[in-house]
């Protein structure tokens, strides 16, 4: 199935000036697994995470930073760092940063920040760079786009030109920019099968994506939804975020995000057949997401299913089952996870009748206009 024939109303997405709705967006869906084999070739040439290891090798903590699909990222690859390399990794947003620093860098004199932005401009994250440099703290960025002031600010930047996307939502620069992390931390754990493995990931997993759009799009179709919840636990978590914004961003549609099991305490009273219940399974927390799943289909909810391998319990109790059959490690899994939420927002902002290439109140970059600061006044006891 090409791109081509299954881009919104027939376009090819090249056309700005005869532009055609999620045309690009879904262009650049398609295009992932060819942007990853794209982006670690460009890696693997410039020798930039090679880089990384040498510099930052003694660090004892990585704090991931971003704003938000970034801040998804860098929850992605925290979790995968630790994984990967047995370094303590978190992930915050920039916003933390810069209200909250003392808080945030409380004792991390070996911490390594990775400032995370597709486009290098987003105000929040160079503020945050700015602040890090003043305490002459070394820093990470990886991005999208050359030449921007945070390749500027940082001490060292990772830079993937190829994953940059017209649209405004992010698709494959997240992707891509997980991956690149995620290598990251295979290199510094010396885990070599898992660093191939993601060199290799679009080539193993562009077969098992190709029949996606038409299923999603079937899918979308056939439904209406009032409600969306996207639940993962531990690296799944940082993709459930990022599915939510997805269907939030291209279809101004109201979605929510959970720890998986999180969900039982209290928010599943909204369950019903107008929920659509995104299970992002994993293999370590498997049996206990499937009771879950099962518990939650016995409610009334619609259920879009994602596992690597399901058994016959996920597949009586998912309406729609986005199997991916992908014979690499669980973590090297993340990025062609998430496509399928791609998909779905893609679809229901069509659905919709938005053009998810461009979401209105949005753009590509969050730049805020400097202000000077203003001390709070307070009322006199």
């Amino acid at each position: 199935m090409s791109s081509s024939s299954q881009l919104p109303n027939g376009s090819d997405g090249n056309d700005l000036t005869d532009h055609v709705a999620g045309g690009n967006s879904f262009s650049e869906i398609l295009s992932q697994p060819e942007c990853w084999k794209a982006c670690a070739a460009y890696l693997q040439e410039q020798g930039t995470l090679e880089d990384a290891c040498r510099r930052f090798s003694d660090a004892e903590e990585w704090l991931f930073i971003g704003c938000g699909s970034s801040y998804y990222v860098a929850l992605c690859a925290a979790a995968s760092m630790t994984a990967l390399s047995s370094r303590r990794a978190r992930a915050v947003p920039a916003s933390e940063v810069l209200l909250f620093p003392d808080i945030v860098l409380a004792g991390s004199h070996r911490s390594v920040p990775v400032l995370i932005s597709r486009s290098g401009q987003t105000s929040e994250v160079l503020k945050a760079a700015e602040l890090l440099r003043e305490r002459a703290i070394p820093t990470l960025a990886i991005s999208c786009a050359p030449g921007q002031k945070l390749e500027q600010l940082a001490s060292l930047a990772i830079l993937l030109p190829a994953a940059d996307e017209k649209s405004t939502v992010m698709t494959r620069s997240f992707t891509s920019m997980l991956l690149a992390l995620q290598t990251l931390g295979a290199l510094l754990g010396k885990n070599e099968a898992v660093s191939d493995s993601l060199t290799t990931i679009g080539d193993a997993a562009a077969p098992e994506l190709r029949g996606l759009p038409e299923r999603i799009q079937q899918f979308v179709a056939q439904h209406d939804f009032a409600d969306y919840v996207c639940l993962g636990q531990g690296p799944f978590y940082g993709l459930a975020s990022e599915y939510a914004l997805k269907v939030t961003e291209m279809s101004v549609s109201y979605a929510q995000s959970f720890h998986s099991l999180e969900f039982r305490h209290g928010p599943k009273s909204i369950v019903s057949p107008q929920t659509l219940l995104v299970f992002l399974l994993s293999e370590s927390g498997y049996a206990a997401e499937c009771d879950l799943l099962e518990e939650m289909k016995s409610l009334g909810g619609t259920t879009l299913v994602v596992a690597n391998r399901a058994d016959a319990r996920a597949r009586r109790a998912a309406d729609i089952l986005v199997e991916l059959s992908i014979d690499a490690p669980e973590l090297v899994r993340l990025a062609p996870s998430l496509v399928a939420g791609q998909l779905l927002g893609l679809f229901t902002g069509l659905k919709n009748g938005f053009d998810p290439d461009s979401p209105r109140n949005l753009s590509r970059a969050v730049i805020l206009e400097d202000k000077p600061s203003k001390k709070p006044e307070h009322a006199a006891l």
